[in-house]
């Protein structure tokens, strides 16, 4: 009877443990799964928005308001150019006083005017390259972003060395303003496409792991928007570092 009671005893101590291990380990898997669908579809949102945004601000060609503004210069112009900085600003620094409503508004009128800042690709490249390059970038950024949430090697460090690729990719940008040499463009643009899909990568895991700290907390609807915003920015980035490659001039 001894034994017969030792393994009773041991079965209800597994299924104990299991009751207190396996159920949370599948309402956090879910939740998890939910929280970073909701990433991505703010993200691809934000993407799509912005892509309808400049298409029609770039239609019609030389009649298009994007080409009379841009061309023209002025004020009007450099607000277009400078308010995506303006709004990533606002909701970088001013993420805990906004609500997450006001995050939200923030957000898709980012998406906007990076519409009307990005309609001038609409002008100098061909449709049919723009949507190869689009593609080309969507199955980069989905390969991309697919092993940085599946790897279990610590990308932080990798992050610290991408961060610091970027300013000097930054640096190298604003001295190519002034040189305006093709080759050094291309060598900035090449260098861009890999620190942004290396981003793309640690921009993903840093996401997830960011789950288990705002998981049931008031932070979680605006880490899910500012998470959208970093892996929004990785796209078009890279997006626009690689249509210098392939992108057709009209």
């Amino acid at each position: 009877m001894a034994n017969w009671s030792d393994r009773d005893t041991r079965m209800n101590l597994q299924s104990q443990a299991q009751a207190r291990t396996g159920a949370p380990d599948v309402a956090y898997d879910a939740g998890l799964r939910s929280y970073m669908l909701k990433v991505y579809n703010y993200m691809a949102s934000g993407v799509l928005l912005t892509g309808i945004v400049a298409m029609l601000f770039a239609m019609g060609g030389v009649e298009s308001p994007a080409y009379q503004i841009m061309s023209q210069g002025g004020l009007l112009a450099w607000v277009i150019i400078l308010s995506p900085l303006a709004f990533i600003l606002v909701m970088s620094f001013g993420l805990k006083k906004l609500s997450t409503g006001a995050l939200q508004a923030c957000f898709w009128a980012f998406a906007v005017v990076m519409g009307l800042s990005l309609s001038t690709v609409f002008l100098n490249y061909t449709g049919v390259s723009i949507a190869t390059t689009f593609f080309a970038t969507s199955a980069a950024f989905v390969s991309l972003s697919l092993w940085g949430y599946t790897t279990k090697k610590d990308l932080s460090g990798m992050g610290t060395f991408l961060l610091m690729g970027l300013v000097g990719l930054i640096i190298a940008m604003v001295i190519n303003l002034f040189v305006q040499s093709t080759a050094m463009q291309m060598v900035i643009s090449a260098i861009g496409v890999l620190i942004f899909a290396g981003l793309t990568a640690y921009d993903t895991q840093k996401i997830k792991s960011l789950y288990a700290h705002v998981a049931g907390t008031d932070m979680m609807g605006k880490t899910i928007i500012m998470g959208a915003l970093n892996l929004y920015l990785d796209f078009i980035n890279m997006f626009l570092f690689l249509l210098q490659f392939m992108g057709a001039r009209d």
